[in-house]
């Protein structure tokens, strides 16, 4: 190793910075008299990094993969600790499910209970959405030879949609619940109190009249509760929720945006039923 002396050291430094901008004053000037020599002296350089730059991102690469695997491995740990623990929640509730289904057959042989019959309901598919009389209403289409009756109740998977207010011979139109004309007898089901479903034309009918004493709560459930003869007690409707103003709308459990195919029931039910529907099955039957 070659030991250079304070003087020489000092010399070299301070001869450093103008050896540097010589250097750069050269290579400006040599890439205005060619200019594709920049070009390809990085070309050049590119070239001379290239096996390295090569030969680095093989084992980099390997080192993401791998490191890759070792996430996926520590998540999929992860997964399988919170699926054990649901598995475990699920057969715990099994076992309970279990007890209460044998519970329930032994009390219902005990007191000689008679199931309720099987209400009979035919399968429509939603053709479009038709006002007719009415502003929110659905026109579904019938098979031919399909008896049909007004106030027949329209359900989808998830709740109650309406009730059949006209009827015709391959077709009927069905009342939506957000349908101004729509009042549909409720109860709450955590209070047990009694209201009213009233449409607003709009997205979410309002709920209105119940009893003095007793609030709504933020998502509490809405059922049917078959006073009148308009509706069967215990039809899914919606949930409660408080808007602007602290008024109580029902955001319907049916998914009234989306129509597909409709289950129309016959409870053989007919309360509240307007004059025009009744003319309406009569002209329907009649054809």
């Amino acid at each position: 190793m070659i030991r250079l002396s304070i003087p020489m050291r000092e010399a070299l430094e301070k001869l450093s910075l103008p050896f540097l901008m010589a250097a750069a004053i050269g290579l400006m000037l040599a890439g205005r008299i060619d200019s594709g020599l920049a070009d390809r002296a990085r070309m050049a350089l590119a070239d001379a990094l290239t096996p390295i730059y090569s030969g680095l991102s093989r084992p980099y690469a390997r080192m993401t993969e791998a490191f890759g695997r070792l996430q996926y491995l520590w998540d999929l740990a992860s997964e399988n600790a919170e699926l054990r623990a649901e598995n475990a929640e699920l057969r715990r509730w099994q076992s309970v499910a279990l007890a209460l289904e044998a519970e329930n057959a032994r009390l219902k042989s005990e007191l000689h209970w008679v199931p309720d019959p099987a209400v009979p309901f035919v399968t429509a598919r939603a053709v479009a959405d038709a006002g007719g009389l009415y502003d929110r209403a659905v026109l579904v289409a019938l098979a031919p030879g399909i008896a049909m009756h007004v106030g027949e109740i329209a359900l989808d998977a998830h709740g109650l949609v309406g009730r059949v207010t006209e009827v015709g011979a391959e077709s009927a139109r069905v009342l939506l619940i957000t349908d101004l004309n729509s009042r549909i007898p409720v109860r709450l089901v955590a209070s047990d109190a009694r209201a009213i479903v009233a449409g607003t034309n709009g997205p979410d009918p309002e709920l209105l009249y119940w009893p003095p004493g007793t609030t709504p709560a933020e998502g509490e459930q809405v059922v049917t509760s078959g006073i009148a003869g308009a509706f069967p007690p215990g039809l899914p409707v919606g949930a409660v929720h408080y808007v602007r103003g602290g008024v109580p709308e029902v955001v319907p459990a049916a998914e009234l945006g989306q129509f597909g195919v409709l289950r129309l029931f016959d409870y053989g039910l007919h309360g509240i039923i307007s004059p025009e529907s009744t003319e309406a099955e009569g002209r329907g039957h009649g054809s």
